[in-house]
């Protein structure tokens, strides 16, 4: 009895002995740099992944990993429960724990996309077709379609997102990035508004929009945005038609090449404001915070015209006899 109880004892002296080898073995390998075949490698977690498919997919990617002790790994620390999907980045010297970790916390590789105040939709589109890191999944999917999903109700995205600047996780699609701006300057949009002067001749939000966007375009020189807005205020109220270069250049399209001629200025298309009287039917770029303001608080003043000195800034003129002396000054030279 005595010998079997020293067998015994032998035997949950060695189980301890190689479980605590095995636990020694599990921490050391946990603790100790992966192979990678280069010094930073990005990898995409799919959603729904557990830590085998994890497993494969940085072993795929290039980050040596043992598939089996990256599973045992994230069963024991209860890691395996908190993975998240996304994109994420592994770095020389990182641990098996370590990426464990990152994953578990969410903490993914993120990268910023600028939208620019003044810039058109096909602009916008051309950015993120451009950034590698966006997924491109529009192609192909009308105006109308993406202004359906959006749940918008005009006839043109132009002038609807935001411009910003946009922190993304890398795999982010093209329309979800549009969706992000889309609402942005929504709530911007109305919460502006809201708090808008009561004697504007714009009826809608849509409207102001509109004017916001000729502002943006017409003046990038923040203590004007006033000036020009109350400029174009003063002539809607007046039903003077606006006479704003941009809109015109934005109706000729492509067959604008840098400078408009006489006849440009006399050709009709919708958002010719010389031709036509009123607001042009949609906006022409993307107006940022500061011209919406302007619109929605413009300066009160009896300036009907202006002109722009070359520097950035403008000449106002209450009637067409200063202004033309201003033109005669300023663009053609003359003294």
């Amino acid at each position: 009895m005595k010998k079997f109880k020293l067998i015994l004892l032998s035997v949950f002296l060695l189980v301890a002995l190689g479980a605590a080898l095995l636990s020694a073995g599990a921490w050391y390998w946990s603790q100790r740099p992966v192979t990678m075949d280069s010094p930073r490698i990005d990898y995409i977690v799919e959603t729904g992944s557990g830590p085998a498919t994890i497993a494969r997919a940085l072993n795929e990617a290039g980050i040596h990993i043992n598939s089996r002790g990256f599973v045992a790994l994230a069963r024991l620390t209860q890691l395996d429960k908190r993975l998240q999907a996304g994109a994420y980045e592994a770095l020389q010297g990182d641990t098996p724990r370590r990426l464990l970790e990152r994953m578990a916390n969410g903490d993914m590789t993120q990268t910023r996309l600028t939208l620019v105040e003044g810039w058109t939709y096909k602009r916008i589109r051309q950015a993120l077709q451009d950034n590698p890191a966006v997924r491109q999944t529009l192609d192909g999917v009308s105006d109308d379609e993406l202004l359906a999903r959006l749940g918008a109700d005009v006839q043109s995205p132009e002038g609807l997102f935001y411009p910003d600047t946009y922190v993304f996780v890398p795999g982010t699609t093209d329309y979800d990035i549009l969706r992000r701006a889309f609402h942005a300057q929504q709530k911007m949009l109305d919460n502006l508004w809201a708090e808008r002067d009561q004697q504007l001749p714009l009826k809608t939000p849509y409207e102001a929009l509109v004017l916001a966007s000729i502002v943006e375009k017409e003046t990038g020189h923040s203590m004007d945005r006033g000036k020009v807005a109350g400029v174009f205020v003063n002539r809607l109220k007046l039903g003077m038609p606006l006479q704003t270069d941009p809109t015109v250049i934005y109706g000729m399209g492509d067959a604008y090449q840098g400078r408009i001629r006489k006849r440009d200025l006399t050709t009709d298309t919708p958002w010719n404001t010389y031709t036509r009287n009123g607001l042009p039917p949609t906006p022409i770029a993307a107006p940022g915070r500061a011209s919406l303001l302007a619109v929605l608080h413009p300066d009160e003043h009896g300036y009907l015209y202006f002109v722009s000195r070359g520097d950035g800034t403008s000449e106002f003129s209450t009637n067409l006899a200063a202004h033309n002396r201003a033109v005669a000054k300023y663009i053609l030279g003359r003294k």
